[in-house]
């Protein structure tokens, strides 16, 4: 029986009624009156000078109100190097830069209004791959590269927006120790997000002049803060209000649309929606970065890993966005979750002309995971060893050190690994034949290491008169569930009912800070502040009732119901509406429990580990998981089918049981389009395929049965014991699905998609 009355169930999402009867209000619901509508005019080339832009004609258009152009946003922005403007002022840099937007009455003006406005531009040579953009006398995609603001100082390269150097022990003592190496180079595809709602804004001018903003994003205060930037103005004058969000992956973390709306409504004094089409937002939004990855891999007879090495170049794009952090995340994730002493990796993000590249679920983890797991098996394929065995004889336990220096207060690994095992009947499955001529089954497995902590969060939790609870926190639901489990936490904090909880929508104006929903963060670090100011609440209200009972505030306990009784006396109690009314109406005040948190730990200790260029700051609480693939592959066509998958997932506890199954499942679906299908294809710089009649994704009859496996192994730093699982589901996905082709048929496959022409070429020996 479980200890708690709330958490480790599957309760229904608070806001699961209103989505399923269609009441939940998307951005494009909103209606204001005398809304118009905006629009954007892209960029058709893939680099060049403007040398004029004409909007007279457009102007002059009826029902036009505004056209905007690059010179009405003077500031650079970027949260690592300034380095981009919201409209294209003297260069556009790729294929579906936004080059200026208009808007009018409705959107069919809007749009023809884009039509007429006259753009000179003067082409310029394009870069359209790390290689061409790094190599030697290749022109600088930004010239004014060394007058940016960045982040991190220093010098770099031409064309190269981050580059880190992460080392510890001897690389070359341990490759000198290795008896067996493995070397191979590994690459990865520009994935686009893919949320079901494209990027949206609704914005007006209040009636005391502030800039009010109605948007799905991942972070209502970064938006606020990045809106005001861009406009000038202090953040007390932009107001961000969340709406229901249709999906976002991290393309939605900073901001999308929103400064561009806010000028038109500051310009019109009007109310402005500015929502892309499908198309537009494939275009002009942000991919994961594509990734070539090098890496060597050097092991003992008997399966002790002794050193790793990697290169790693990421293609950014045309802006540096969040790469920085990126590079930083995917280079302390390449050792992977193995005890290795000596491992030494390089990274750089090149800037190319190529549509922006920014954070996705996963956050490089996938990239550097599919090089490296895919190596674990190769080396394991080398020994004559089962790969699910080499991965436990190198597993790290509790109390190890991840690369960097930070210990694993809790790590399931290993259990991870068996629990996988035995769910597949891994050791069975190693001789099975196939039951239909012409096809090949194989099964493949990966570990899983992440991460779910990283900067800082609060929350207020309110008591109200009548004993109820309002939580006000600032992290966002994507869809996840988050809303709930956050709810569960505090229900569980105060042991009242989870009904009794009143969810606050996020709102800068009245909830607290929260730096993003992303890094698999919120459950760890907001739940850690909820419970706090849960805590912080209920020791108010221990020395309202106190008094009430004449006792200590140490002598109280809660009881169920939302009561407070002294300890070891069965009556003597009060209720919170009691003590809240106590508290209003005759003594103190009303009662609000408050918690800020940030994550302190250390990414990197500098007595283990030799950094330098490094973007990331203290990141932390490991997350484990293990993950394997059956698949079938067929030999005269090279497609590939997932028929079954298993994930095991160490979650610490988890909060809300169905919710952690439903990211498991969601997460090894985006995996393994990730893995088989979805690839942006650039043609001369634009993307060739930017509608989802052209981009697979995976459907439903496309996808296995899942098998999501909790594993908990209670975090010590949570109030609950709480881990992060967002992100880790699609981590392993691709490489197990590599792993299992090669047990298949032989085929060993280092670039992704794993298409079926690949996978034929592969099998004749052209791409192994």
């Amino acid at each position: 029986m479980s200890e708690y009355a709330t958490i480790g169930k599957p309760i229904p999402r608070i806001e699961g009624g209103e989505k399923v009867t269609g009441g939940s209000i998307y951005v494009d619901d909103i209606s204001r009156p005398g809304m118009l509508h905006g629009a954007y005019l892209l960029s058709p080339y893939p680099h060049a000078r403007i040398v004029k832009i004409d909007t007279t004609v457009a102007l002059g258009l009826p029902g036009v109100r505004c056209v905007l152009t690059g010179a009405d946003f003077p500031r650079l922005y970027g949260a690592f190097v300034k380095d981009e403007d919201v409209l294209a002022r003297h260069h556009v840099r790729y294929v579906g830069e936004p080059v200026a937007a208009v808007a009018a009455v409705d959107l069919a003006t809007a749009r023809r209004a884009i039509e007429l406005i006259e753009v000179e531009y003067e082409e310029l040579p394009a870069l359209l791959t790390p290689e061409e953009s790094l190599s030697e006398g290749a022109p600088a995609i930004h010239e004014e590269f060394p007058s940016y603001w960045r982040r991190f100082k220093g010098p770099l390269p031409v064309n190269v927006c981050a580059q880190t150097t992460l080392a510890e022990g001897d690389i070359e003592l341990g490759f000198a120790r290795a008896e067996v190496v493995v070397e191979a180079t590994y690459e990865t595809p520009a994935q686009v997000h893919c949320y079901m709602e494209p990027c949206g804004a609704v914005a007006e001018i209040d009636d005391a002049g502030r800039i009010v903003i109605w948007s799905p994003c991942q972070a209502v205060h970064r938006v606020q803060a990045t809106t005001a930037e861009i406009l000038g103005v202090s953040m007390s004058k932009v107001r961000v209000i969340l709406t229901r969000v249709g999906g976002a992956f991290g393309g939605k973390t900073d901001t999308t649309v929103q400064p561009v709306a806010a000028m038109m409504a500051l310009r019109t004094r009007k109310p402005v929606k500015l929502v892309l089409s499908r198309t537009d937002d494939f275009m002009m939004m942000r991919t994961r970065h594509p990734a070539k990855i090098w890496m060597r891999t050097g092991a003992l007879r008997d399966g002790t890993l002794v050193a790793r090495q990697a290169r790693l170049v990421l293609d950014g794009g045309a802006y540096a966005e969040d790469s920085s952090a990126v590079l930083g995340f995917a280079m302390m994730m390449a050792r992977g979750p193995y005890r290795i002493a000596n491992v030494q990796v390089e990274g750089q993000v090149a800037y190319t002309n190529r549509l922006r590249a920014a954070g996705f679920r996963g956050y490089g983890n996938p990239q550097i995971t599919f090089a490296g797991e895919s190596q674990i098996d190769e080396l394991a394929s080398k020994l004559g060893m089962d790969a699910l065995d080499l991965r436990l004889r190198n597993a790290m336990v509790t109390g190890d050190a991840g690369f960097g220096g930070q210990t694993a207060e809790a790590c399931g690994l290993i259990e991870c690994l068996e629990r996988v095992r035995a769910a597949s009947a891994w050791d069975q499955r190693q001789t099975l034949v196939p039951t239909r001529p012409g096809r090949r089954r194989g099964i493949g497995i990966a570990s899983v290491m992440h991460t779910c902590a990283i900067l800082s969060t609060s929350a207020i939790v309110r008591v109200l008169e009548d004993g109820t609870i309002t939580l006000s926190v600032g992290a966002v639901d994507l869809g996840q569930g988050s809303d709930t489990a956050l709810a569960q936490m505090c229900a569980e904090a105060l042991q009242v009912p989870l009904e009794r909880v009143n969810f606050a929508p996020p709102d800068t104006d009245g909830s607290p800070y929260n730096w993003a929903t992303g890094g698999s963060r919120v459950t760890y670090m907001v739940g850690r502040a909820v419970a706090q100011a849960a805590y912080d609440a209920r020791d108010k209200m221990f020395e309202h009732a106190g008094a009430m009972l004449e006792c200590s505030a140490c002598d109280l306990e809660l009881r169920p119901e939302g009561r407070i009784g002294v300890l070891g006396v069965p009556g003597a109690e009060v209720s919170f509406q009691a003590v809240s009314q106590h508290a209003h109406w005759q003594v103190g005040g009303p009662i609000h429990g408050t918690s800020t948190v940030m994550f302190e730990g250390t990414s990197f200790d500098p007595k283990r580990t030799t950094v330098s260029g490094n973007s990331l700051g203290n990141v932390g609480v490991f997350v484990f998981g293990a993950q394997a693939a059956e698949v079938e592959v067929d030999e005269v066509t090279g497609e590939t089918r997932v028929l079954n998958f298993w994930a095991a997932h160490d979650v610490g506890r988890a909060i809300n049981t169905g919710g952690v199954r439903g990211q498991i499942t969601g997460g090894v679906a985006q995996g393994i389009g990730y893995a088989l299908y979805e690839d942006l294809v650039f043609d001369d710089g634009r993307p060739a395929n930017p509608t989802l009649m052209d981009y697979k994704v995976p459907g439903a009859h496309e996808l296995p049965d899942i098998e999501a496996i909790i594993v908990e192994n209670p975090e010590p730093s949570h109030p609950f014991g709480v881990r992060g699982v967002g992100e880790p589901p699609i981590v392993g996905v691709a490489p197990a699905i590599a792993n299992a082709i090669a047990n298949a048929c032989g085929a060993r496959l280092r670039r992704l998609p794993m298409t079926p022409e690949s996978v034929l070429d592969a099998m004749d020996g052209q791409g192994a």
